[in-house]
């Protein structure tokens, strides 16, 4: 097994739909930029509310990708 170090960046995706939709908006909209993502930690879930409906979801996520050579 290869030795790795990982970079961890902070990201917030979000969507009128769901929590799930929210995580793979953030995910592919960082992999148009970041390469070499590895696996992502949801640190944080937040919604907001209008006229006692949920809206919009909110999740903010820790993204671990592997450093370059």
């Amino acid at each position: 097994m290869t030795d790795h170090v990982y970079k961890l960046t902070e990201l917030v995706g979000t969507s009128p739909e769901s929590l799930e939709r929210a995580i793979q908006n953030a995910v592919a909209r960082a992999k148009r930029t970041v390469r070499n993502m590895r696996w992502f930690e949801v640190q944080q879930i937040r919604g907001h509310i209008e006229k006692g409906e949920v809206e919009h979801w909110q999740v903010i996520l820790k993204v671990g990708f592997t450093l370059e050579d």
